[in-house]
């Protein structure tokens, strides 16, 4: 994340295109609005709109507007988002979802800077910057014949990928924190923290939906909590499965062998159920690991992959 932000900080000043990828809820957004307010155009307008389950029509009216009677309903003058943007910067999400017989004319916009409201006949000029993004492979997209080669060359001056949340696990405390300080003032609740249980629970949880996901959990544990700290019974089960619901004496042990349990199945999962590159990975004897998944309880179906089949496999391939 920090090359990510170092990238985001080096192309702000510089009025080129950029392309955001990355898994849906990863904070495309928010990355796109930090170049928005470190570039000379920050005084300008940010504009967002998202391309997702749109018809062409309606993102056509959306991008450039449309003058009085160019359809039914039409009974006045639209300003686009390109002319909302003028002079400043225009953030198209899911860009991956244009529709091909538009995608030829933003091309245009983008190489002459101009275009027409639809119905209208006036030529409108406009300096805006564009910055994009997507959860598809657009390159897979242009070999499918589903996205144009010249537009992705066009998009893709600059590329920042942001990495879904389960590979960044050390930022999951920081934005927790963010997140709770934030809904406790939005709820007007006392300041709030995160028990040891319940922070160990969220940065074990693999997050498919990434840091919104994240932070519509922790508005519902602040909603839920009675008391000024969150515990893990104040999180969904799924993200909480397996972590004592309840601070209480003692429970240190209990917290300490449910994060060794975990880090070993991650490991041995990652790993592909191989002891031997987990133990290498993890920095420990073959022997101990062996001890610590018996102790452990850890079966075959919890790590996803026959243990004892790799353990066959591994000895194996030592032997040759």
């Amino acid at each position: 994340m920090e090359q990510v932000f170092a990238l985001a900080r080096k192309i702000a000043p510089w009025n080129v295109s950029a392309l955001i990828t990355g898994e849906t809820g990863t904070g495309k957004e928010l990355i796109a609005r930090a170049i928005h307010r470190l570039s000379p155009r920050s005084s300008g307008a940010f504009v967002a709109f998202s391309c997702a389950n749109q018809t062409d029509t309606l993102v056509d009216d959306e991008l450039f507007g449309h003058e009085r009677g160019a359809f039914t309903g039409a009974t006045t003058n639209r300003r686009g988002r390109f002319e909302s943007a003028d002079g400043g910067t225009l953030f198209l999400d899911e860009i991956g979802d244009l529709p091909l017989p538009l995608q030829a004319k933003l091309l245009r916009v983008l190489q002459e800077r101009a275009f027409e409201r639809l119905g209208g006949a006036q030529t409108l000029k406009v300096d805006v910057r564009l910055i994009c993004a997507t959860h598809r492979n657009l390159l897979e997209m242009v070999k499918r014949g589903a996205f144009r080669e010249d537009l992705y060359h066009r998009l893709n001056v600059v590329q920042i990928h942001l990495p879904p949340l389960r590979e960044r696990r050390s930022g999951i405390g920081i934005l927790a924190r963010h997140f709770l300080e934030r809904a406790a003032k939005e709820f007007g609740k006392p300041p709030m923290s995160l028990s040891y249980a319940a922070l160990t629970a969220l940065e074990e949880y693999d997050w498919p939906g990434n840091v919104r996901q994240l932070e519509n959990v922790i508005k519902r544990a602040v909603v839920l909590a009675e008391e000024s700290t969150i515990q893990p019974c104040h999180l969904p089960p799924a993200v909480s499965a397996g972590f004592p619901q309840q601070a209480a004496f003692g429970s240190y042990f209990a917290y300490v062998r449910e994060f060794k349990r975990r880090l070993l199945l991650r490991a041995l999962t990652e790993c592909r159920g191989s002891k031997s590159e987990a133990a290498r990975g993890l920095g420990l004897g073959r022997g101990y690991l062996d001890r610590l998944i018996k102790v452990m309880g850890i079966r075959s179906q919890d790590a996803g992959f026959d243990l004892d089949e790799q353990e066959q496999d591994d000895q194996s391939s030592e032997l040759s």
